[in-house]
């Protein structure tokens, strides 16, 4: 696979960066000419007092004006330009990445850092590039060219002045080189801000109700301090170039103020030239301050291209492997054959081997970390296992398109969203689903009658998280969301916990009967959730205690069985 960089995306204006650097570099010689038409006004045509002459040199030098600053307009709206479509581009195909990383890979970028790389790793690369385009070309030309010209005016004085270039060099190179390491350090500090401020307004509710504003604050306070600790270090660093060249420059400036005096008393010099020079030498000073500004973007900016590059050169490890597609030529629907799979080393899963037949529904409970959810990640494929083999329809998941596979399933997960946009919208989910598909999919959900007593129907609109329905609504719409385009295969992971008893009841039995070709996958904490279904498995510590139906697993299992009684005596009131 190729690598993909910054430059690659830089690489395809190269036509339209080519054209704002050729207008730049014409703005800028046409700057350059300024101060040396001046010394030439003062020390050739002065003198001799003819008018029109003066008149006419005048007109040049202000059309050398113009067309500097006509130029430098042009070319940095240009440069404008290539970093907001550069940048628009970057971002986008960023985001796709992201979306396309597998869960593992996600959990080891971690979220907050996705999101910081999207927001101001992208901010910085957008700066980087304007200013490398507005003052890369223009600031060396200056440099250079300011240097150079000041031999044409008074050779002695530019030595001077040229003894002084090789130290500031070298200054920016070593700060510079300091800055990107720095500013990573700053990037990574920022994800875990992001991490803090994204996990706490996810939990404002219970930060509330708990009373730990403080407690949430006082930790933030620390997370801030670092960020400000890094971000000084490196700003402090990168700081150091501009008044470290000034002071140089000025230094330099004194002794031509001198030197050149002294040439002009003795009759070596004329005032023009002394006059040009030391425009030149401003002009000097402007470019050294303004490569100092340059590295400071481009440190930042090259720190946060890598951590950009290294999220679109993520390649994604759930591979498809067509030649897996052996079909198993029996009446297994879903099949977990002997199936392995740990997070980071630490074993989640022993030994699963389980099958269920076309139309069967299937339960799964066990105590909370038994690996309930870890199983509906496996058969979602967001997750590789270890070892062992999940088939689906009689296929290796892994022969499956991730698109293929992914349209078979209707899924309602452990922390489910709801987008700011109408119930309507949040059921159909981008998908091309008919409206009446849409209610039809409400009602089977149970959740057609709150929707219509709404003042607007499906058309209301929900907050972001739906914060402005209760919790067994919002589990009601996320099932219909689930059962819009008649899925498969049907996976409630836990999906009926803010639902009362009859409510609960009614919707499984409602899903039963009305889709009987559809494999129902069922995770609850509760007994009561799961007994109906066709097979269930009883985890225990990430392997299976038991499998089958719910009088089976009550005769044949011992850990099933004191779920069911640690369940009945809590509901009795006589465990509490």
């Amino acid at each position: 696979m190729k690598k993909v960089s910054v430059i690659n995306y830089i690489a395809k204006r190269k036509k339209r960066i080519a054209l704002g650097m050729t207008i730049k570099i014409a703005g800028t010689f046409a700057e350059l000419l300024l101060p040396i038409i001046m010394a030439y006004m003062i020390d050739e045509i002065a003198p001799e007092k003819n008018i029109s002459l003066l008149v006419a040199w005048g007109v040049i030098m202000f059309l050398c004006a113009v067309a500097a600053w006509a130029g430098n307009v042009k070319a940095n709206r240009m440069a404008s330009r290539v970093a907001r479509d550069t940048t628009r581009e970057i971002r986008n195909d960023l985001f796709s990445s992201t979306l396309y990383l597998s869960a593992s890979q996600t959990d080891e970028v971690t979220v907050p850092s996705l999101v910081s790389r999207l927001s101001s790793d992208t901010y910085n690369l957008h700066n980087m590039i304007g200013m490398v385009q507005r003052l890369g070309i223009r600031t060396p030309i200056l440099l250079i060219g300011g240097v150079a010209l000041t031999f044409t005016v008074e050779p002695v004085l530019a030595l001077v002045l040229l003894a002084v270039v090789p130290l500031l060099t070298l200054i920016v190179i070593y700060i510079s080189s300091k800055g990107i390491v720095l500013y990573t350090a700053l990037q990574k500090a920022v994800d875990v801000m992001v991490r803090k401020v994204r996990d706490d307004y996810t939990g404002i509710r219970v930060i509330k109700a708990l009373s730990k504003t403080d407690y949430e604050s006082d930790d933030f306070r620390k997370i801030n301090e670092n960020v400000v600790s890094k971000e000084t270090r490196a700003g402090l660093t990168m700081g150091i170039t501009s008044p470290v060249l000034n002071m140089l420059l000025n230094l330099g400036m004194t002794a031509v103020i001198v030197v050149g005096a002294y040439r002009v008393s003795s009759g070596n010099a004329k005032a023009g030239e002394i006059i040009a020079f030391t425009s030149y030498f401003t002009i000097i000073l402007n470019a050294v301050i303004s490569i100092s500004r340059i590295f400071v973007n481009i440190s930042k900016g090259t720190a946060s291209a890598k951590r950009i590059s290294a999220i679109l050169n993520m390649e994604n490890p759930l591979k498809t492997y067509p030649m897996l597609s052996d079909d198993v030529k029996n009446d297994e629907f879903i099949a977990f054959e002997h199936v392995n799979f740990g997070y980071s080393g630490a074993p989640a899963l022993t030994d699963i081997n389980f099958s269920v037949k076309k139309g069967e529904s299937l339960g799964i409970i066990g105590a909370t970390g038994s690996g309930k959810t870890t199983i509906i990640s496996l058969l979602l494929r967001f997750y590789d296992p270890d070892s062992g083999v999940i088939r689906v329809d009689g296929k290796d998941i892994r022969s499956y398109s991730e698109k293929e596979l992914r349209k078979k399933f209707g899924v309602v997960l452990q922390n489910d969203f709801l987008m700011a946009d109408t119930v309507k919208e949040n059921i159909r989910f981008e998908r091309e689903i008919e409206d009446k598909n849409v209610v039809t999919a409400a009602k089977y959900a149970k959740a057609h009658d709150f929707i219509s007593a709404t003042e607007h129907g499906y058309e209301s609109s929900l907050t972001a998280r739906g914060t402005n329905f209760s919790g067994g609504q919002k589990q009601r719409m996320l099932i219909a969301r689930a059962l819009a385009a008649n899925p498969e295969i049907l996976i409630l992971d836990d999906a009926s916990s803010a639902l009362d008893y009859k409510t609960d009841a009614m919707l499984r039995k409602t899903l039963l009967q009305n889709f009987p070709d559809t494999n129902i996958v069922m995770i609850a904490q509760r007994i009561s959730s799961v007994r109906f279904a066709d097979k269930i498995i009883m985890l225990d510590k990430g392997k299976i205690a038991g499998f089958g139906s719910h009088s089976q697993l009550i005769q044949n299992c011992e850990v099933y069985r004191e779920m069911q009684q640690s369940q009945i005596e809590t509901e009795d009131g006589t465990n509490e």
